[in-house]
């Protein structure tokens, strides 16, 4: 079965109130075993036009991501980032290689 992945590019308005977020969602992130590939770090967009943060995260499969992301856990943790940025994500189908 193949991995899935959530893929967000954000715009973050208030730092310190993303932060509180991004402690909120610890949590739910290790009880779906959430792996982070891609965490805001420096970017180059060669096409198109991007926000600021790009986010990579990994699970084992996208029944998993969905439930990770519908869970209510994560549903708290959502209505802190909801005021203090602008996020797209999609969640994401892995490609099986073997």
């Amino acid at each position: 079965m193949p991995k899935a992945y959530w893929i967000a590019h954000v715009t973050v308005d208030d730092p310190a109130a993303y932060e509180a977020y991004r402690q909120a969602n610890a949590a739910v992130f290790a009880r779906y075993g959430a792996r982070f590939l891609v965490r805001g770090g420096p970017q180059e967009v060669v096409e198109g036009q991007m926000r600021p943060r790009t986010v990579v995260i990994e699970f084992a499969d996208l029944e998993t991501a969905r439930a990770c992301y519908h869970s209510p856990e994560y549903r708290a943790a959502l209505a802190l980032r909801q005021p203090c940025s602008i996020a797209d994500l999609a969640i994401v189908e892995g490609w099986e290689t073997a």
